[in-house]
């Protein structure tokens, strides 16, 4: 072998090993920007976040997006019903009034007429002395006037009644009256003291400390931790009984809604103050006659806390993804499509005409047309609305499926859309299952909308103080969530149960208690929002 030829086959393996260092950098450089496009684009997440728009609607693009392929359904409407020779009509948009209007706004706050009239020297006449006459009343505005809150110490007494024959005869017959039982015993608690606090603090979001401020104000020195004790005390022995029986009629419905949020309960035994513990809340279905929200706190996540509250319910179950649900046995979970919307929705970049916001676009244009025609659906029957389902929206889900078979493998499965691909797909049973009955939603909106009053809440007074803490404000969570659903005055709900229930008949008869549902016709007048 000559010197050429071993300067040949010397030249042939340094550029293989040339060809490996160039593949192997190539695959680094691809690598290194794929892991960059995934760093820039959690940042542009993060950045619409912390400052972006909050709301997830995306009126530019809508369910009516021509989807490239799209052969099924109103979809190919162009196809079969288009007519060249139509006028096409002028659209004009239809003004609308913003603002409030007055007399809607006025029409349940009692009225007075305040007149201003002249004393009883000015109605002389100044030119001949004679007396003025009413001559008439010129009206010329009307005012809102704020009465501020008052408080005062009712001093609660039992008369004491004889016969005074019985009395002249040697006999003593003598009959008392009976007090209402106290709300809380060796208390100066009231049912409107209680029912008060607890609307301030879990219906208007304010906190104790600034509660005992306001009662200051009024006149009247108290502790946060007395109006604790009242909370804690009369959810535990009074308003408990309510939310058992309410517990009992969710159990009876066949559609439910569940949904869980952190909360930072203190001097839980066996956690750091700093550990996470939940509050979950339960639902009735939208459809439901008897509606239904139920707060149940737990100190974890795990799935056994919503199979316990849940136990021996075999019906549909509207949720997330979460896989604690799963626990759950004999149930048919429908799960949500706005969380699925919501991954495609975080996926569209910043640039939605780059060719990045194809996918996230297209995403977005099924589901926003899955929720058009649902909203086209509300008024029919639970029958009817399964039948148009089968019709209108099977169709487009199959090719919503097929698309996502198609494309979950041809991007980056850390980016975001990549998980919106997969999430769908690895949900793809559960996000079907609202197809087998009209009364099921297609969202758990429902539940998400239930829970909000209590993050709102969670903002303001940040932390639970003891689990005991955290179970009275389920239960009055539980209570006030119910009487918003009913249509109900919450304060006046919470007062005539505080009234009604430490009463004797109420104790010695558990039946009593249907009387007070929130549904009954005389609750329903007597805690009616005016």
């Amino acid at each position: 072998m000559d010197l050429t030829t071993l300067d040949t086959l010397g030249l042939i393996d340094i550029i293989k090993e040339q060809n490996i260092i160039i593949s192997s950098l190539r695959n680094t450089i691809e690598g290194l920007n794929a892991d960059s496009k995934i760093l820039r684009e959690q940042v542009d997440y993060l950045t619409k976040k912390l400052f972006g728009t909050k709301s997830e609607k995306t009126a530019a693009l809508t369910g009516q997006i021509v989807l490239e392929g799209m052969e099924f359904g109103e979809f190919n409407e162009a196809d079969v019903t288009a007519n060249p020779k139509e006028v096409e009509p002028i659209i004009t948009k239809k003004r609308t009034r913003k603002g409030y209007s007055r007399e809607k706004a006025l029409i349940n706050l009692p009225e007075e007429d305040r007149v201003y009239t002249l004393s009883d020297e000015d109605k002389v006449c100044k030119i001949d002395g004679d007396t003025l006459h009413l001559a008439g009343k010129k009206y010329i505005r009307s005012e809102i006037e704020y009465i501020p809150a008052t408080m005062r110490i009712i001093h609660v007494y039992e008369e004491n009644w004889e016969c005074r024959t019985c009395r002249k005869e040697g006999r003593n017959y003598l009959k008392r009256a009976k007090a209402n039982t106290p709300v809380l015993q060796h208390s100066m608690a009231s049912p409107s003291s209680v029912a008060w606090t607890m609307y301030q603090k879990y219906v208007n979001h304010v906190p104790l400390y600034r509660q005992e401020k306001d009662w200051l104000n009024l006149g009247m020195e108290i502790k946060r931790s007395t109006l604790s004790n009242w909370i804690v005390k009369t959810s535990e022995e009074i308003l408990s009984k309510m939310a058992l029986r309410l517990h009992k009629e969710l159990l009876s419905d066949n559609y439910l809604h569940a949904d869980e949020t952190p909360i930072q309960v203190m001097n839980e035994d066996g956690k750091k103050n700093t550990a996470k513990s939940y509050m979950w809340v339960y639902t009735t279905g939208a459809n439901s006659k008897r509606k239904i929200r139920l707060f149940k706190y737990s100190p974890g996540r795990a799935g056994e806390n919503a199979a316990d509250f849940l136990e021996g319910y075999t019906g549909f179950l509207h949720t997330d993804a979460y896989k604690g649900y799963g626990k759950l046995k004999d149930v048919t979970r429908c799960l949500c499509w706005s969380h699925a919307r919501r991954y495609f929705a975080d996926a569209l970049p910043k640039d939605i005409k780059s060719t990045d916001a194809m996918l996230p676009k297209e995403g977005l244009a099924y589901c926003n047309k899955l929720f058009e025609i649902e909203e086209k659906l509300k008024g029919l029957s639970p029958e009817e609305r399964k039948e148009q389902r089968l019709k209108l929206e099977a169709p487009l889900l199959k090719a919503f499926w097929s698309w996502v078979d198609l494309n979950v493998n041809t991007v980056l499965s850390k980016s975001k859309i990549g998980k919106a691909l997969q999430y769908v797909k690895n949900q793809e049973s559960g996000l079907m299952a609202y197809l087998k009955d009209g009364n099921c939603e297609i969202s758990n909106n429902l539940a998400e909308n239930s829970i909000r009053p209590f993050t709102v809440g969670r903002k303001n007074w940040l932390f639970v103080g003891s689990p005991n803490g955290a179970e009275a404000s389920a239960t009055v969570y539980s209570i006030v969530e119910t009487a918003k659903a009913n249509n109900l005055n919450p304060y006046k709900y919470l007062k005539l149960l505080l009234m009604a229930l430490p009463q004797d008949q109420f104790q010695s008869d558990s039946k009593m208690i249907d009387s007070l549902l929130p549904w009954d016709p005389k609750v329903q007048e007597a805690c009616k929002i005016e």
